[in-house]
């Protein structure tokens, strides 16, 4: 297991790259849905594919984003997981041996006064 996050560290960039052309994308063919309903099938019919088969063809590659999306969103998350590898908070990689702190010093104690 750690081979395989080792060799998904090695190529995160093309991951990284690959993540945001997928949101692009997605970003684009949200856009494309027409706000009235257009993306439910419901709409004009003057439109360049007929109402119901460019429903279906961006409905479907929102799915196909999404889940790509999310996929790729995981594989980055688990593969620069730190889960198992030793002391992950900065109260466990504190000294062993630490000390109480130094107690205060005592207030001054003012000058007498001169006659």
């Amino acid at each position: 297991m750690d081979a395989v996050k080792e060799l998904l560290r090695a190529g995160m960039p093309v991951l990284l790259a690959i993540h945001v052309m997928v949101t692009a994308a997605m970003i684009v063919v949200i856009l494309l849905q027409r706000s009235e309903g257009g993306g439910l099938g419901m709409g004009r019919t003057d439109a360049l594919f007929s109402v119901r088969g460019q429903s279906n063809m961006l409905t479907r590659a929102t799915a196909i984003l999404a889940a790509a999306f999310f996929f790729l969103s995981l594989l980055m998350a688990w593969s620069v997981g730190t889960h198992g590898r030793g002391p992950s908070s900065i109260m466990d990689r504190a000294p062993a041996g630490t000390t109480a702190p130094a107690a205060p010093a005592a207030p001054a104690q003012p000058a007498a006064p001169t006659r």
